[in-house]
């Protein structure tokens, strides 16, 4: 836990331990948000042990919220964080406004908050159309949902339906719902932190899932293990445009790190398949570093005939030939 603990920018979430965490999933009477909006059913989840205690906190009628909130603050009082999905932008704040509507101390004020779902989109928005926690389940731990599952759009106007007919038949998909969010978020936070904790592991079968994890790993300053990734994900399969993307980040990184062979190695490389980016760094290492002025010139040349050769957005032409320009008249007075 401690990499998403850096990643989080809060060490509480490596210090503390795995029971004082509280995965927690709200369904609400609408998705907006605001006064108006009030969590008609709260789903906890905690470990004990090697437990795992899942409980649900329903309102049968609006007049009940007071005490369904009492009851959540009393789940919650063993713990000092919250897992969620998308928890820091709705459920928390939500629930933190009806514990103030109500008079009652917030049970969560100064919990640490590890909010799954921007972690899922550093991880999973290169491979994945949809970073839901459902498509998640179904493509990232292979657990798809049953039939007992109601999409979240229909979930307000079934509790409605509910407090207008009391038939509470309809709302069994509403806990299943609920139910296997809070489940889903504790599997998803372990999948993660078993990826994270051996990012080389076989397991981890995608190409664009082990750069991602690179790209985490420069992120957070872990810059070995990260050029360690960027390698090893460039053998496994991955869509042209990626693959050529984690070249220019892997060729940067190793000058950073001071591998300049491995960085010239990287930049021929791209340079041979027309990438512009590789000319420009090529002719700035044979400028500044190796002192090759008519090296250096023969790849702002290069650039320039790419450059003018591809059909790239005017912005971007304007960019690189204004650059190539300004290189090309200080390598002239350099060579002159």
């Amino acid at each position: 836990m401690l990499l998403i603990a850096d990643w989080a920018k809060d060490r509480r979430i490596h210090d503390l331990p795995l029971s004082a965490f509280a995965f927690l999933d709200t369904e609400t009477s609408g998705l907006a948000g605001g006064t108006g909006t009030y969590a008609f059913m709260v789903g906890v989840g905690r470990f004990e042990g090697e437990t795992f205690h899942l409980s649900q906190f329903f309102m049968r009628d609006p007049s009940e919220e007071a005490a369904m909130l009492e009851a959540l603050a009393d789940f919650l009082a063993p713990c000092a964080a919250l897992v969620t999905f998308n928890g820091k932008a709705f459920d928390a704040p939500l629930l933190a406004t009806r514990y103030t509507l109500h008079a009652i101390p917030n049970p969560f004020s100064d919990f640490a908050h590890l909010d799954l779902l921007p972690l899922a989109r550093r991880l999973w928005r290169d491979r994945l159309p949809s970073r839901a926690l459902k498509y998640l389940e179904e493509n990232v731990l292979d657990a798809p949902r049953t039939v007992e599952e109601v999409p979240g759009y229909e979930i307000p106007y079934l509790y409605f339906d509910y407090l207008r007919t009391a038939d509470a038949t309809p709302l069994k998909g509403v806990f299943y719902h609920n139910a296997m969010d809070v489940v889903a978020m504790a599997a998803l936070l372990s999948h993660i932190a078993h990826m994270l904790a051996d990012p080389l592991h076989e397991s981890i079968e995608h190409g664009l899932d082990r750069i991602a994890l690179a790209k985490l790993f420069e992120d957070l300053g872990k810059w070995d293990e990260a050029a360690r990734l960027y390698e090893r994900g460039l053998e496994q399969q991955l869509p042209e445009a990626d693959f050529w993307q984690a070249v220019q980040r892997l060729s940067i990184l190793q000058r950073r790190r001071g591998d300049l062979a491995e960085a010239v190695k990287l930049w021929e490389k791209a340079a041979a398949q027309g990438r512009v980016y590789a000319c420009v760094e090529l002719s700035k290492h044979y400028e500044h570093r190796v002192k090759d002025y008519a090296e250096a010139m023969r790849w702002v040349q290069r650039a320039v005939e790419l450059v003018s050769e591809e059909d790239i957005p005017r912005y971007q032409y304007r960019h690189w030939m204004e650059e190539l320009e300004h290189r090309r008249e200080r390598l002239e007075g350099k060579i002159g």
